[in-house]
């Protein structure tokens, strides 16, 4: 696998990531709620690492091509999210939770986090429908192996962004809190809206 292919994956890979979605909701909802957002983003990506050891491991042609494990994952993945953009909307919005009152801990916010990015359906679909299109079966190479390097590609982007998000989130309306609790707010909206956009889109055959 060449350089150029690299950097052509990486670009398009970006853009993805780049766009706002139920991971950055989460990475922005950590930002300004939690004391870190390295257990958040931490989580986040170990629902990335699952779906690429199953993209090396052939298992994810498996998992799409069937239709009521999909289902089942998107039901689960739009229940969990609603879920927690209701806790996150019911829950008074504060930055870093500094008034005393314990909050979740690192290794809750780390399983949350994974919950997130590993029920959601449309990363399992990243992987099938973008990977392939950079993979070239008749390079020296295995699959498995081109396959595991646009994997550690893609998780290191997310790394990069999500920090960011979540940092940004915190840098700039850690001093603002009337504007931290609106953009708390719109995090739990989004999480809401996403699970139930997945929840219709899924099940609008049936």
């Amino acid at each position: 696998m060449d350089t150029t292919t690299l950097a052509a994956f990486l670009a398009v890979d970006l853009l993805l990531v780049l766009t706002p979605g139920a991971d950055w909701a989460f990475a922005i909802s950590a930002g300004l709620r939690e004391r870190s957002v390295v257990p958040a983003v931490a989580g986040l990506l170990a629902g990335h690492v699952a779906y690429a050891l199953l993209a090396v491991a052939g298992l994810a042609v498996i998992v799409a091509g069937s239709a009521p494990v999909l289902t089942a994952l998107t039901v689960a993945g739009a229940g969990y999210l609603m879920w927690l953009g209701w806790g996150v909307l019911r829950r008074p919005p504060v930055v870093a939770a500094s008034d005393g009152e314990a909050g979740p801990s690192r290794l809750q916010v780390l399983l949350r986090g994974a919950g997130v990015s590993g029920l959601n359906p449309k990363a399992l679909l990243l992987f099938l429908s973008l990977f392939p299109q950079f993979v070239d079966t008749t390079a020296g190479w295995p699959v498995a192996g081109q396959t595991g390097l646009l994997g550690a590609v893609h998780v290191t982007a997310c790394a990069v962004v999500y920090l960011a998000v979540g940092l940004l989130a915190r840098t700039v309306l850690g001093t603002r809190p009337g504007a931290a609790r609106a953009v708390t707010r719109i995090s739990g909206v989004m999480m809401i809206a996403i699970g139930g956009f997945l929840l219709l889109e899924r099940t609008a055959g049936w």
